[in-house]
């Protein structure tokens, strides 16, 4: 689903823009203060970053619904302190950006990985962090950012890229493997949280854009959409059910039972990255690993 911003955000904005401008103070070992609207994001800029940056989250706990966030004050107080930010864009980390617009700093940098990736605003999915591409492209323009902000370690910084960028192959090998060995394998969702990274390996996801568009969106489905997606299951069309497991309602239950009703493995994918001990990278490979095991071994793996 897309976060939606509350009336606690406008809130917060109010009483920052009545403070007027934010300062962009340092840490005390002089660390550049950056911020991941999502810790996906911060994950990357810790890689790039390394000692001479203090990366934080803003969302960054698996066990809540990121769909329902709510900036608090002191979400407001970090990233109007920041020098770097981070965010995803599209509408699904909005507040962000009012947040910003109400502590403005002609020194912050903001990075949106949908305008790094010139994605326009009619863009359908979201949830970028799934696609193999977007986070080299945003790796490179954090690359760049922190180069500006600390021109002295330019080269470190560029060392670090390039290291992010080599450690990337194994889940993109992985990929090319997943795709020869099953190719259009066909599968089902509920909202579209990993539908680049299925795209990727060239599965068939068979679930109407227009089901998973309403679940993600917290809308009833269409009657016509339910029973096709019913019949997936019923019908044993597909291999594998991924859905959101941060995000259980009434109707996803319904379709986990279905599919353990029907013999379809599931696996469970996230919109944030769980918290141990995973980087951006491995919790792409233990996605795709799951998704294999779903397919060869008919093994569910609910959480990673």
């Amino acid at each position: 689903m897309i976060i939606n911003s509350r009336f606690a955000v406008v809130l917060i904005v109010a009483g920052l823009a009545l403070g007027g401008c934010a300062a962009q103070p340092a840490p005390s070992d002089g660390r550049i203060v950056a911020v991941g609207a999502e810790n996906q994001y911060t994950s990357v800029i810790a890689q790039i970053g390394g000692r001479y940056v203090d990366a934080t989250s803003v969302m960054s706990n698996p066990n809540t619904d990121p769909h329902t966030f709510e900036a608090s004050a002191r979400v407001a107080s970090t990233i109007s302190s920041a020098s770097l930010v981070v965010q995803n864009g599209l509408g699904y980390d909005s507040f962000m950006t009012k947040i910003e617009a109400a502590a403005p700093s002609s020194s912050r940098i903001v990075i949106s990985a949908q305008k790094v990736l010139g994605l326009p605003d009619s863009t359908r999915n979201p949830h970028l962090w799934y696609s193999p591409t977007t986070m080299p492209a945003v790796a490179k323009s954090i690359t760049t950012a922190l180069g500006k902000l600390d021109p002295a370690h330019r080269a470190y910084f560029a060392k670090n890229l390039a290291d992010f960028n080599q450690s990337m192959t194994k889940w993109t090998d992985a990929i090319t493997t997943f795709r020869s060995a099953h190719p259009g394998v066909a599968v089902a969702t509920t909202e579209p949280v990993a539908d680049y990274l299925l795209e990727a390996a060239g599965t068939k996801n068979l679930t109407p854009w227009a089901l998973q568009a309403a679940i993600m969106n917290d809308t009833d489905p269409a009657p016509q959409d339910v029973a096709i997606q019913d019949a997936l299951f019923t019908g044993g069309r597909v291999k594998v059910f991924l859905y959101n497991q941060q995000v259980t309602d009434s109707i996803t239950v319904r379709y986990l039972a279905l599919a353990r009703a029907h013999h379809v493995p599931v696996v469970g994918v996230y919109e944030t990255m769980p918290t141990d001990g995973l980087s951006y990278q491995t919790w792409m490979e233990a996605e795709l690993a799951a998704l294999d095991r779903a397919v060869t071994s008919h093994q569910s793996t609910v959480k990673l």
